[in-house]
């Protein structure tokens, strides 16, 4: 008898995934890959769509026709700030813009000139002066830059749900893709901000529908439930959400760490505004918190100038454990050392190693790990705000760093600290979100493995 699953395309911007979830969300089957990108018209590099649908339709077909699974859903989970504009015969007009792309200051500008003041936007929008990071200011852009173009859009889909419209041929948009940093949503109102009807953006955006919402098709011969997508941070969030009975906050760490605080209520202030937080959205609509540093990018930097400087081999920090001595002696006249800025975008600032009064490697890298965990506690706060929160999950890269794990441990020792390994994420949430099942309190232990962290006694 053929397993019954729950497929799920998960699409970041270098890996390209495909998993298999059994009626208990184990993941039976995996498959990843990758494309070489392309570049648009102005010669920036960009996702290859093409290649992208062409090996979505090519995997999907070769699951349904295998003797081991019956699909009986699938639903996808991409990165953000992305949209895909069709034509009325489907057509896709343009690249998928890369957010990364400068966007020229002078429409930047008009904008805010014509819909600010700035702090009061990002407050109500929950987003901040980004660019092309927000997606909404890709239509602006792409209103003002190419209007022959944007007179032809029939619909503009955010990533996840041009993907489901792949397969399903029907345009539609889910609250967690536009509440993420997009620019296009007042939190107050919630709805569309005032500047997209004014813009009249609202006639190129598809019908709103909730995450959960599934198409029930025949595709292909076979029955199956195809989802509308999901925002990934969201997505990530949502297995947690589901099942922890009391508040948390979620740090998921990586290139950036993103603290996620799903319990928060108002708006943003304008301090949150200055520390860079932003909002993403839970599939229910609600605002979640968040704040957000170029972490993993300055621990890469720093760890690779202290392997050259102490003459050790590049990896070598991942050999590095917490060393309580080590700290002691650290800590007793500490001093910042690696000039680490919080803000949106992380400086990494020119240092001169000659100066470090170690002798070895693991003494220096302890005391940038005291800087990094010093800059992740302010964040974790920042996101936390006057929530009463006293739970702590990390996932992603960092929970790896034994050095990490015991300071973070130490310096919120108020709070029960969770962490794991799990490389599911945002897929695992894909899944749950389009099924009728009800998590209980073990899921996360069930399905993650969760480790406990005790904070280390001073002596």
């Amino acid at each position: 008898m053929k397993k019954v699953v729950t497929a799920v395309f998960d699409i970041g911007k270098t890996n390209k995934k495909f998993f298999l979830f059994d009626k208990e969300f184990k993941e039976v089957y995996r498959e990843y890959t990758r494309f070489t990108e392309i570049k648009d018209e102005d010669g920036y590099p960009t996702e290859n769509l093409p290649a992208l649908q062409d090996w979505l339709k090519e995997v999907f077909h070769k699951i349904l026709e295998s003797k081991e699974y019956k699909v009986k859903a699938i639903n996808f989970s991409t990165y953000g700030a992305s949209l895909v504009h069709i034509d009325n015969n489907g057509n896709v007009l343009t690249p998928l813009y890369n957010y990364t792309k400068p966007m020229n200051e002078a429409y930047i500008a008009s904008f805010y000139e014509k819909y600010g003041p700035e702090l009061k936007f990002s407050q109500e929008t929950g987003s901040s002066n980004s660019g092309m990071l927000n997606s909404g200011m890709q239509l602006y852009w792409l209103k003002q830059e190419k209007p022959e173009i944007f007179k032809k859009i029939k619909f503009s889909l955010h990533f996840p749900q041009y993907l489901s419209y792949i397969f399903t041929g029907i345009p539609l948009s889910e609250y967690t893709s536009i509440g993420c940093h997009t620019a296009l949503w007042d939190y107050l109102k919630k709805d569309y901000h005032k500047w997209v009807y004014n813009e009249e953006l609202h006639h190129i955006l598809p019908p709103i529908v909730s995450t959960e919402t599934s198409i029930n098709m025949n595709y292909n011969g076979k029955r199956i439930k195809i989802g509308v997508g999901i925002h990934d941070s969201s997505s990530a969030l949502l297995p947690y959400v589901r099942s922890s009975k009391k508040p948390f906050i979620l740090v998921s760490t990586g290139t950036w760490s993103i603290s996620l605080n799903p319990f928060f209520n108002g708006i943003l202030s304008e301090k949150d505004i200055q520390e860079g937080s932003i909002n993403y959205m839970r599939i229910n609509g609600k605002a979640v918190k968040s704040s957000r540093i170029f972490l993993g990018n300055f621990y890469r930097q720093n760890a690779q100038k202290l392997a050259r400087h102490y003459r050790v081999y590049e990896d070598y920090h991942q050999t590095v454990t917490f060393d309580y001595e080590m700290y002691s002696s650290i800590i007793k006249d500490f001093k910042p050392f690696f000039n680490l800025e919080s803000s949106n975008a992380l400086k990494v600032k020119e240092i001169d190693l000659n100066t470090l009064p170690y002798k070895c490697f693991e003494m220096a890298y302890h005391h940038l790990m005291i800087e990094i965990v010093q800059l992740q506690v302010k964040s974790i706060a920042v996101a936390k705000g006057d929530t009463e929160i006293k739970k702590l999950y990390i996932d992603g890269g960092f929970t790896a760093n034994d050095v990490y794990i015991n300071l973070l441990s130490h310096s919120l020792r108020d709070m029960k600290l969770r962490t794991t390994t799990s490389s599911l994420g945002s897929a695992l949430g894909a899944a749950i979100a389009i099924s009728d099942v009800k998590l209980n309190s073990k899921f996360l232990e069930y399905n993650y493995a969760l480790q406990k962290h005790t904070p280390f006694i001073v002596s």
